[in-house]
């Protein structure tokens, strides 16, 4: 991330993040498959990747969130007009459901750890909340947080909050938040990127 950091410090979608680090790793690992939006068969289900790294001897599984305030910013060789996606209980409760998805993953391919990463210009991701009933208290992901067990929705979330997303997560790993600087392309508001990348490894690696 630090590495990509350099060369581009701000992108235009998530699409464009996912390819960008796709093609950084195929120029780190010239020799290994990457592929891009992978859907992979567990025993009981179909989960779809963002990206899968494969080597003779290890496969790499690598979820990628990016999530944006409204920021313009024109860099030396293009300009950039980031949209508001708001809706962080969403985010959150999706970024909790990568970490279980490579959970399973990680599983199921022999030799495989994952990575869970989100990059955003939005602090409400990594600054703590003052509150602790809100609809998705037990999804934070905020600087120090222990991420583990079973997060669920709390007593106040909307029916149309959780449409789509009323499946409990059930993790098996422990995890905490520590995030790390990407890059400050502005010094007003939003101008600063940061991304919290969390390790996933099976079960029998776990052990």
């Amino acid at each position: 991330m630090r590495e990509i950091a350099v060369s581009r410090p701000v992108f235009h979608s998530e699409a464009d993040f996912q390819h960008t680090v796709a093609w950084h790793i195929h120029r780190r690992m010239p020799a290994a498959s990457v592929t891009l939006e992978r859907p992979y068969r567990t025993p009981d289900k179909v989960l779809h990747l963002d990206l899968l790294v494969r080597s003779r001897e290890n496969s790499l599984a690598i979820e990628l969130k990016y999530k944006t305030s409204k920021l313009h910013f024109d860099g030396p060789d293009d300009s950039y007009a980031l949209r508001n996606h708001s809706a962080q209980d969403l985010g959150r409760y999706d970024f909790i459901k990568d970490i279980w998805r490579l959970e399973e993953i990680t599983d199921a391919i022999p030799r495989c750890c994952g990575w869970a990463i989100l990059l955003t210009n939005d602090s409400s991701y990594w600054h703590a909340s003052r509150r602790t009933d809100t609809a998705d208290a037990s999804f934070r992901i905020s600087e120090g947080m222990r991420i583990g067990g079973q997060p669920g929705w709390g007593a106040k979330a909307s029916a149309r909050t959780t449409r789509g997303r009323e499946n409990a997560i059930a993790l098996r790993g422990r995890y905490t938040s520590s995030w790390s600087d990407f890059s400050k392309v502005a010094t007003y508001r939003n101008g600063t990127l940061r991304y919290l990348a969390l390790e996933v490894v099976s079960s029998a690696r776990a052990e």
